[in-house]
């Protein structure tokens, strides 16, 4: 099945006072934890819905492969709206999709992957008897959830949908981020550390010099999916002119357009992959799929039992 995630990091952080998605927590923010958590539990796609310091947030972000959306109503919406961004814009890439606050940074890999494992369509991790983040969604869902009245946010759309929250017990107490001391949060923070240990896996293709890697690959994807080199560049905070700068140089090494542009009409002109585009995107994404995997694999093998 195909799992997305959705973080969403679009509030003013008013309460806290600081901006909280870049606060430190270890030697990495609150969002790049969310973010290495999730990629170490093997979802692959990573949606974020950016509002408040949007510029700088994503700038923070831009290496992690993550899709940026934007709630550029994020002063006078609550988070539901930036929700339900994201979730419209997943409905039709995945099957199900992993919702978290970007402020809730501390559950892990393993409490994640018991979510999957559930194969509920709507569950929660539980935790002390408190139910947590993030929650499991599947998009057959998704319809419901952008259709309801909004009372109570998105905790009351899930509880009008018409499949239960399933509880998914975990002993994990970062899915409700509780500390009661900073003594307790200190211990907190050296256990997720431990279990951050994780292979990453970067697949790039040199001819001379590189000339395809992921961050090409989700330009190509983006593309596909908006129709836009703009609205794609847009999504990974990148500008208009780097993006045709990065087609080119590809398109020159290959020999062969990847991107094929239409001029005019009442929308405009659009953009679009050509076969041999879709054809080397989809052949990439599926090689460092099986690449990822094996790493996996290789790493249980070397190191399964070796890090506390």
């Amino acid at each position: 099945m195909q799992t997305a995630a959705l973080i969403v990091a679009a509030g003013k952080s008013s309460r806290m006072g600081q901006f909280k998605p870049m606060l430190s927590i270890g030697s990495i923010s609150v969002a790049q934890r969310v973010v290495a958590t999730l990629s170490q539990a093997g979802v692959s796609k990573i949606v974020m819905v950016t509002g408040c310091n949007a510029t700088m947030l994503e700038r923070h972000l831009s290496g992690n492969g993550i899709i940026f959306l934007r709630n550029e109503q994020y002063a006078t919406t609550q988070m539901f709206d930036s929700a339900k961004i994201g979730l419209a814009y997943l409905q039709d890439k995945c099957d199900r999709v992993l919702f978290t606050p970007v402020d809730v940074p501390l559950f892990t890999a393993g409490t994640v992957r018991a979510l999957l494992d559930s194969d509920a369509a709507l569950a929660c991790p539980e935790c002390r008897g408190q139910q947590g983040h993030p929650i499991l969604i599947s998009a057959a869902l998704i319809p419901e959830i952008l259709a309801d009245c909004g009372a109570q946010g998105l905790r009351g759309a899930l509880e009008r949908c018409s499949q239960p929250i399933v509880p998914v017990a975990v002993d994990d107490p970062g899915t409700l981020q509780d500390a009661d001391t900073p003594e307790d949060f200190s211990a907190l923070l050296e256990y997720h550390n431990a279990q951050l240990v994780r292979p990453v896996v970067s697949v790039s293709l040199y001819k001379e010099k590189l000339f395809f890697d992921s961050k090409i690959a989700m330009l190509l994807m983006l593309i596909s999916e908006t129709s836009s080199v703009r609205a794609a560049g847009q999504r990974m905070q990148l500008s208009y002119s780097s993006c045709w700068n990065i087609i080119r140089t590809l398109e020159s090494q290959l020999g062969y357009s990847l991107v094929a542009r239409s001029q005019g009409g009442a929308g405009g002109s659009t953009s679009m992959l050509t076969e041999q585009g879709k054809q080397l995107l989809a052949q990439y994404t599926a090689y460092e799929q099986r690449l990822k995997d094996l790493a996996n694999q290789l790493y249980d093998d070397y190191f399964g039992g070796l890090f506390p």
